[in-house]
């Protein structure tokens, strides 16, 4: 008997993979996540979630954890001839806000943010299946088969490629990957155990002939990242990367003994690429993470870029995969994310201009690629056939929803706007006590799938706001009744006047 087809498939178990796994899970939605790696990676790679997949990872409801076992971005200290000679502290002046909780990211080896994103998946039932290689994909009008290298078979209603820059369901799809590979800015990478540095910092020994860098890994004792311009050989072709070759650019451009660096593993050489799949989505497969776009490390996006794919597509996925949305919301996935990548690889490809020009100075240094626009922040969909128009003094349809500290009125206690957000359900909140009416007969029709909230206004949820920071972040004037519909990955869907009570009911049973 043909094996029961699961509802969602996800090739590949990164942070994309888990990601969209977890919060298809948390929605009840049967997924089954696969990795052809035999064991799961120890490789630390992406230095770890920006601010805003810091706010995605609160809704997944792991940032404490993810919290915990990183750390803060560490001053840079640069170097020129072995010689300290500059101090960058790029997060020096950020602080969190009433509207925006973290004021920076977080510095996390990949491998333990995957764990921790692992044993949260577990808590649903779902665990990754390793060893599991794709190797065919047919579908049809209702079902995905997925054929792996064992000659096993896996139906699914849907699948979701998040196996990176080099997919093989992007490939047995036939998706284009259009862009460059420049061969010219080449870096070798790994995982070292240094002794001696100051693990305090993040040393960056920048010359006119090449440079190294070391970041230290939280949680570890000795264990750094190293990228470093690569050796070249007689011939003028770059040296493979190793223990030896390291050793002797650490001491080449730290002008410390090699020795010092006792271990080298994950080993790999990075060229600089830039490549976005022509499209998303083909038929009941989706391309999500690396497998959809890939660009310079310039700005620290490609991971980020990838679990904020994810988050776009799990809630869409599981309403259609419920019968509660017409298919056509998986339209918006597409219509959504590629222009994000799009400006996302042209945003990193910017900073490593800049980069690269600024390292050309004694001085220069990797603080260069950090700029207000890498923290995510700002990204939001006004174009999307889901922004239904309306805006206040400050937002508009499609942007990213604020937090802000507001009281339960009931309860008396501390209740952030983020924590009424959490979860799978949209969310309603009215300001000002015109928007009473609306918010209770929004929330008798839509029991279930949405929750409403009024601040300063009453309703089913009372919500005070002592200090005005959700107003002020909403950008709500005193007296203004303004009702904001927020969809489940916290952007704003509408923004329509007290007055106006039909809006929401027409755009859940339309967009939802």
């Amino acid at each position: 008997m043909p094996p029961s087809p699961t509802t969602v498939l996800i090739v590949g178990a990164g942070p994309t993979g888990l990601t969209l796994a977890i919060d298809l899970a948390r929605r009840a939605v049967d997924v089954t996540i696969i990795d052809k790696a035999p064991q799961f990676p120890r490789s630390s790679r992406a230095k770890g979630p920006n601010p805003r997949s810091l706010e995605v990872l609160e809704d997944l409801g792991v940032v404490d954890e993810v919290l915990a076992a990183g750390a803060a971005p560490p001053p840079m200290r640069k170097y020129r001839g072995g010689v300290a000679i500059a101090d960058a502290t790029p997060f020096a002046d950020a602080r969190p806000t009433p509207d925006a909780p973290y004021d920076r990211g977080r510095m996390i080896a990949q491998w333990r943010l995957e764990e921790v994103l692992r044993d949260r998946l577990a808590t649903y039932g779902v665990h990754v299946g390793l060893g599991r290689e794709l190797v065919g994909l047919a579908q049809d009008g209702t079902t995905v088969t997925a054929t792996l290298a064992d000659g096993g078979e896996i139906p699914a209603r849907y699948a979701v490629g998040c196996d990176g820059g080099h997919s093989t369901v992007r490939k047995l799809l036939g998706v284009p990957f259009e862009g460059k590979t420049d061969e010219t800015q080449m870096m070798v990478c790994g995982d070292v155990e240094v002794t001696g540095p100051d693990r305090g910092l993040w040393h960056q020994w920048f010359d006119e002939d090449g440079a190294v860098m070391l970041c230290p890994i939280p949680g570890t004792r000795s264990g750094w990242w190293f990228q470093a311009g690569p050796e070249t050989d007689a011939s003028g072709a770059p040296v493979p990367p190793s223990l030896e070759s390291f050793q002797r650019l650490f001491a080449k451009h730290a002008g410390l003994p090699g020795g010092l660096l006792s271990e080298a593993t994950l080993l790999s050489a990075y060229r600089v690429n830039e490549r976005l799949a022509e499209r998303y989505r083909v038929g009941r497969v989706f391309l999500a993470g690396d497998a959809a776009h890939v660009h310079s490390i310039a700005g620290g996006l490609g991971m980020n870029t990838g679990i904020q794919d994810a988050y776009n597509l799990g809630w869409k996925l599981a309403r259609v995969a419920a019968g509660r949305a017409d298919p056509a919301l998986l339209d918006t996935y597409e219509e959504e994310r590629l222009p994000v990548a799009a400006d996302v690889l042209d945003l990193s490809a910017e900073r490593l201009r800049a980069t690269l020009e600024a390292i050309k100075e004694p001085g220069g240094g990797l603080d260069t690629a950090i700029v207000p626009r890498t923290d995510g922040l700002g990204d939001g969909y006004r174009w999307s056939s889901l922004a239904r128009g309306g805006a206040t003094s400050r937002l508009q349809a499609g942007d990213r929803a604020p937090d802000a500290p507001c009281r339960d009125l009931a309860t008396g206690a501390p209740r952030r706007l983020f924590e009424t957000f959490a979860g799978p359900h949209f969310t309603l909140l009215g300001f000002g006590t015109g928007t009473a009416a609306a918010l209770r007969d929004a929330s008798a029709a839509h029991e279930g799938d949405l929750l409403a909230y009024g601040v300063d206004a009453g309703g089913p949820h009372g919500l005070a706001d002592d200090g005005g920071h959700a107003r002020s972040a909403y950008g709500v004037g005193p007296g203004e009744d303004v009702l904001v519909l927020i969809r489940p990955d916290n952007h704003i869907g509408l923004i329509v006047s007290a007055a106006d009570t039909r809006a929401v009911g027409e755009y859940l049973r339309a967009a939802a």
